[in-house]
């Protein structure tokens, strides 16, 4: 795509001597420059349209000394730089004491994710705009000054004067800060490889989910080391390549350039040097400008899903820019009953490892056919398989993944989205079960996220296989008349394909004895509308009405355990459920520590069905 032509020298002369049109055309050519260095400098915090205005206004003022108008592009991106580094000093002066201000990036709406959505970025490219997030403050100066060289916006010389660094020494830099994105680039591909290295679950205990430096080299460390999770640094395209011919990120279109020329200009011209700037296009920016455009556009951004192609194709399109919708979108909130992404993505995370105390009895009978379990590849799972007494388990994926599956427990597949609907792993799933459970959590950004359409598009590869199938397991709302599940089931009684049982999650917000009586009132919902056996394959007690997970204590999990396995025993149109999830590796609902030792919870739970 060809780079859209900034205003020349003949321009800059013009809006220096006063010429109000060439001074809007200035301000609106150079203007999606300075929001690329700014958003990608910032990370898109919502400073980022104050830093932009700033930029723009000192270059407006500044401009009747500009003694070289040939210079004018480098003279502007030294200021805007100039303002990122004025922005990073004040927020570094003002301590945090009090409770977390409301303008604080939010990783789910930030200039990544914009990024990605108006450029339309897939495979590798889009690899290199999340890993972005992993680079420190300095190191993400830099790259949004190399990013628009790479991309052939500006030159090595006018990156070198704005870092105030020699050539040489920006060459350097440069080299640094690209080992620095690769490392990055490991990181996501790391973290996002389904289902996750168990040894990776271990190391991200104590992660909070903000993407550091510091945990940009714990995790590329493991990721070099592991046998498992080495092949993700394989096949990482020349991030030049990448950033090559992409164009710059559309401005939002509340800064206002989007307006017709003549309705802008009906002002005279006024010497810049000595009044403000109140007409044309810029004055119609420092309008749009304060009322925190940026973070209105993030809003329309939805959090793209955790699963990323790890070895995209070896060509891949070049990114086009998408037009901006001049009306603004309310995002989609995700009702609090939703599964978190570390139970319905099959991403463990653990916390420090206890000491083996004594093993418990073991108690090979099983309690019910009905009772399971979803767990992941821990130190004792096959112990705690065997002593929770389910009938049966799964792990997210169409194979054990290493787990030795106990004589009379079975073990059921799936195929967890779009990406796992090849013949190998169709086959694979064909060969470890009798029964396939189909994508997960198709109605949550984070986890398959597919539209109805996609998975019914995709259904008949998964009833070739000739198992016994359950439908896509969503999040929440499997009642509710035109949700998810009910628009896949029309479609599949439209289209004549096969469901045979109806699989739901649910997760319970409150902690009291009526919890029980909350799933019953679910399960029996979604058997009403769809008259189908129901499979519940994710369930506990989690609110998530807070912003952040809380967990019920022990004592309130043991009791549901056992009140809720005994009311499902007695549902005949209930075949299966299982609870989230069997290690005990973090504070949350796990049964079982490391080493197959049962909590309180645990105990109940195998005393249960």
């Amino acid at each position: 795509m060809a780079a859209p032509e900034e205003p020349g020298v003949a321009t800059v002369v013009a809006a220096r001597d006063g010429d109000q049109r060439a001074l809007d055309d200035l301000v609106s050519g150079y203007l999606p420059l300075v929001y690329n260095i700014v958003g990608h400098a910032l990370g898109g915090h919502p400073d980022t349209d104050d830093v932009v205005q700033e930029t723009m206004l000192r270059a407006v003022h500044g401009l009747p000394g500009l003694r070289d108008p040939a210079g004018f592009r480098s003279w502007l991106v030294v200021i805007a730089m100039n303002q990122i580094r004025l922005r990073h000093r004040e927020h570094l002066r003002v301590p945090i004491t009090g409770p977390v201000p409301e303008d604080v990036a939010d990783p789910g709406a930030d200039f990544v994710d914009l990024t990605i959505m108006r450029l339309q970025l897939s495979g590798q490219r889009r690899e290199v705009v999340t890993a972005t997030r992993w680079l420190s403050e300095d190191e993400r100066e830099l790259l949004s000054l190399w990013w628009l060289e790479a991309a052939g916006r500006l030159t090595r010389t006018e990156v070198a004067n704005a870092l105030e660094l020699t050539t040489q020494h920006t060459a350097v830099r440069v080299q640094r800060v690209k080992a620095q994105l690769d490392a990055a680039r490991i990181v996501v591909r790391t973290l996002e490889r389904t289902p996750r290295c168990p040894e990776l679950a271990y190391i991200v205990a104590e992660w909070d989910g903000a993407p550091s430096p510091l945990w940009r080299k714990r995790i590329a460390r493991h990721s070099r080391d592991c046998v498992r999770c080495e092949r993700c640094g394989h096949d990482l395209a020349s991030v030049e390549g990448l950033l090559a011919r992409l164009p710059l990120v559309p401005l939002p279109a509340a800064f206002g350039f989007g307006l017709d020329q003549s309705a802008l200009l009906g002002a005279q011209a006024t010497q810049v040097g000595t009044a403000p700037v109140t007409a044309g296009k810029f004055g119609l920016f420092l309008q749009g400008a304060t009322a925190k455009v940026l973070a209105a556009a993030a809003a329309t951004v939805l959090v793209t899903g955790i699963v990323v192609a790890v070895l995209p194709s070896a060509e891949e399109p070049v990114a086009r820019a998408l037009p901006i919708a001049t009306t603004s979108t309310t995002p989609t909130t995700v009702p609090p009953t939703t599964t978190p992404t570390s139970a319905s993505s099959s991403v463990p995370v653990t916390t420090t490892t206890a000491p083996k105390p004594a093993p418990p009895p073991a108690i090979p009978a099983t309690a019910s056919v009905k009772k399971g379990v979803s767990t992941w590849n821990f130190d004792g799972v096959g112990k705690a398989l065997t002593d929770v007494r389910a009938g049966w388990y799964y792990n997210w994926a169409a194979q054990t993944d290493g787990i030795t599956t106990p004589p009379n427990v079975e073990f059921v597949p799936m195929i967890w989205g779009t990406k796992f609907t090849d013949d190998a792993t169709l086959a694979r799933a064909k060969a470890n079960g009798k029964v396939l459970l189909g994508f997960n959590e198709p109605d949550f950004p984070d986890q398959a996220n597919m539209t109805p359409e996609q998975a019914l598009d995709l259904w008949p590869k998964l009833q070739a296989t000739g198992l016994r199938l359950g439908s896509p397991a969503v999040a929440h709302s499997g009642d509710k008349a035109g949700g998810w599940l009910d628009r896949f089931m029309s479609g599949a009684a439209q289209r004549g394909l096969r469901v045979d049982f109806i699989a739901v999650h649910w997760y319970g917000s409150d902690f009291s004895e009526a919890a029980v009586g909350h799933l019953k009132n679910y399960l029996a919902a979604v058997h009403a509308r769809y008259g189908k056996p129901i499979w519940l394959t994710e369930y506990a007690l989690i609110d998530f009405s807070g912003g952040q997970a809380r967990f019920p204590n022990q004592e309130q999990l043991a009791a549901f355990a056992r009140g809720s396995s005994a009311m499902m025993e007695g549902l005949p149109y209930v075949e299966r459920y299982a609870w989230f999830a069997l290690p005990a590796e973090k504070p949350g609902t796990g049964l079982y520590a490391p080493g197959g030792t049962p909590n309180q919870a645990g105990e109940a739970y195998r005393a249960a069905g």
